[in-house]
């Protein structure tokens, strides 16, 4: 059978006869790359199409008319993943797992498939031996006898042995090892990555069955392939972590069966990832005296709240020109705060040195956290400490005032619920009453002047 080659973007995916150095869809340069297919093969978007989308109907039905079916989720025993997915695993949904090398992606859909006794699981590996996912079973210390271990990249075959086996769950590890016989091309290039991801979304789709995805991700961190792949699947988690913290984050980019806004903490340990139920006790260093330019924020991941250390150190600028540094903070935001400090509050932090940083590796957004890296600069400059029974909650505006957040009754019951004593947030903050035997003590301010006359008299 003659083939010929055809170009494609490798951002986009969109196709050319030839080689163009800007792509006329998304704009971007130098992301054509060169796939050899089928001359007699339908156009690539065509047979997308046709092969990831099942036609139920072929009449149009009004919307009113459509009856609503409750979402049956398999309940699995990973209650982070589980929060992450919105509850559960939908029937027939597809979900790519992205994250870097080594960050524990394989290891993570090992652990979920052997944990689930009740459930026949089938797991193809295209990237390791049988005998080496059996070491990794072995250190995890985990066993299911209705796991199945199938080393195969051709998606015929895959779905060949999925209609033999019928699991309830499908992980694929990883889509860039796949390759679909109906093309020629090298398995991991941008044709058999769109080609291989139709075919087992309409294995999903046609039995009901959910399956995993783990994808590769380039150097600037976005899922390796073409964006479609994102586009079809119906869910996309990104593994997140630094490789000198222990600590591992499972967010959601996209998610058409709940929200986006959870997140999944987990620890890294010789025998697995474990699931951190709790994470503020982690996040809070233990210490037995209080220390200066150290303060608790209570900041909320998506819609879990937990308290947070941050750290803050200002010294005199020993080389003239003050230094500016912040680990797991955005850096442009924190000289805004400094420049708040200086004009409204009239510190001279102008000529020092400051240097701030976000305990257990985190990369924190929420501006609530700005009151406690306010308080914990001036505790530096100060160099007196605050008592680490007290935590944080508010934003800070241009004029020096302290701006209300967002759930806020979060935030003061999970405060409380660590036997915090008190908690400083906006005297504009609208919120409900605690009970009568609140043991948490509730300070409102208006402004940073009135902060820290209360905390340094």
């Amino acid at each position: 059978m003659k083939a010929k080659t055809i170009f494609f973007c490798q951002h986009c995916g969109a196709q050319s006869p030839k080689w163009i150095g800007k792509c006329p869809s998304c704009n971007e340069w130098n992301t054509y790359v060169e796939e050899l297919v089928q001359k007699n093969e339908p156009g690539m978007a065509q047979a997308l199409f046709q092969t990831s989308f099942n036609k139920k109907s072929s009449e149009a039905v009004l919307i009113h008319e459509i009856g609503e079916q409750s979402e049956n989720r398999v309940i699995i025993q990973d209650k982070e993943l589980s929060r992450v997915l919105g509850g559960g695993i939908v029937p027939g949904s597809m979900v790519l797992f992205g994250g870097e090398p080594g960050i524990g992606k394989s290891t993570l859909m090992l652990q979920v498939a052997l944990q689930e006794k009740n459930l026949k699981v089938l797991y193809i590996s295209g990237e390791e031996s049988e005998q080496q996912i059996k070491m990794r079973a072995t250190r995890i210390g985990l066993q299911n006898k209705q796991c199945y271990i199938y080393t195969e990249t051709s998606t015929h075959s895959i779905i060949a042995k999925a209609d033999q086996i019928k699991p309830d769950i499908i992980v694929v590890d990883s889509i860039q090892t796949l390759y679909s016989p109906v093309l020629e091309s090298s398995a991991g290039s941008v044709s058999q990555i769109r080609q291989c991801s139709a075919e087992l979304m309409k294995l999903a789709k046609e039995s009901a069955v959910p399956i995993f995805l783990i994808g590769h991700i380039t150097k600037d961190g976005s899922l390796a392939g073409p964006k479609v792949l994102e586009h079809i699947v119906d869910t996309v988690l990104q593994f997140e972590g630094e490789r000198n913290h222990v600590y591992r984050l499972l967010r959601t980019t996209k998610n058409r069966f709940g929200s986006t806004n959870e997140l999944g903490i987990y620890e890294m340990q010789g025998n697995g990832l474990r699931e951190v139920n709790n994470p503020s006790e982690i996040l809070i260093t233990a210490r037995e005296d209080n220390v200066s330019g150290v303060t608790i924020a209570a900041t909320l991941e998506g819609l879990r709240p937990m308290l947070i250390e941050t750290q803050a150190l200002v010294s005199t600028a020993a080389y003239g020109t003050p230094q500016r540094s912040a680990t797991g903070y955005d850096l442009r935001r924190l000289n805004m705060l400094l420049a708040v400090l200086e004009k409204r509050c009239g510190f001279r932090l102008g000529i020092k040195d400051v240097f701030l940083n976000i305990a257990g590796g985190l990369k924190v957004e929420d501006p609530a956290i700005d009151l406690a890296l306010v308080c914990a600069i001036l505790s530096s400059n100060e160099d007196i400490a605050i008592d680490h029974k007290i935590c944080f909650a508010g934003e800070v505006g241009l004029s020096g005032e302290i701006r209300p957040v967002t759930r806020i009754e979060q935030r003061i019951a999970e405060a409380e619920r660590l036997g915090f004593e008190q908690i400083y947030i906006s005297k504009f903050s609208k919120f409900k009453a605690p009970s009568d035997i609140s043991k948490i003590e509730i300070i409102q301010v208006s402004k940073i002047q009135d902060t820290f006359s209360l905390l340094f008299g």
